[in-house]
């Protein structure tokens, strides 16, 4: 039996994480951020779907056997009550299925919110420090397309202690 290959998360930042969608964090000294990211939307019937949604504890890692997206939407996960979280992506293999072996995992302050682009290849939200509550944004018509799941071939993610519960503000650089 073969040994699943292990992704290494690390701190995130928003030019790590661009190539699969943008970074949603605070306000900083300003009142609001209005079009802090991208919402779009490719099907005129699909509703937007404001939902809660409970992330299970990662303790000690996880094994990865399924990546999802959303082919007509972006995805928008707010933190309510999160300490840090794991966001786990992988780009397009050119041919609509995922590319696993180039998985990337990022480790996510709960202060920090994520926005999946459309199409976007991504596991399951995870916390990190204890489960975690977050809200979620995503355009939704109840058919088959609204979520596409895919089998990959098992990969395990795992991150450094010292990212849990101390990640800090991702850098904007």
């Amino acid at each position: 039996m073969t040994t699943p290959r292990t992704v290494t998360a690390r701190r995130i930042t928003a030019p790590a994480f661009a190539p699969f969608g943008r970074l949603l964090d605070t306000p900083g000294t300003m009142v609001r951020r209005d079009f802090a990211a991208s919402v779009a939307n490719l099907r005129p019937a699909a509703r937007a779907n404001l939902a809660l949604v409970r992330a299970p504890w990662a303790a000690l890692g996880i094994e990865v056997r399924e990546l999802e997206r959303h082919p007509f939407s972006t995805q928008a996960f707010f933190p309510l009550d999160v300490a840090d979280y794991l966001v786990v992506v992988a780009p397009d293999d050119g041919s609509g299925a995922p590319a696993s072996e180039r998985a990337c995992a990022f480790v996510v302050p709960g202060t920090c919110g994520i926005s999946y682009d459309i199409g976007v290849w991504h596991c399951g939200m995870q916390a990190i420090a204890g489960a975690g509550l977050f809200a979620l944004l995503v355009f939704e018509d109840g058919s088959r397309d609204d979520t596409h799941v895919r089998p990959v071939a098992p990969f395990r993610v795992t991150w450094s202690e010292s990212h849990a519960g101390t990640a800090e503000a991702p850098s904007a650089d």
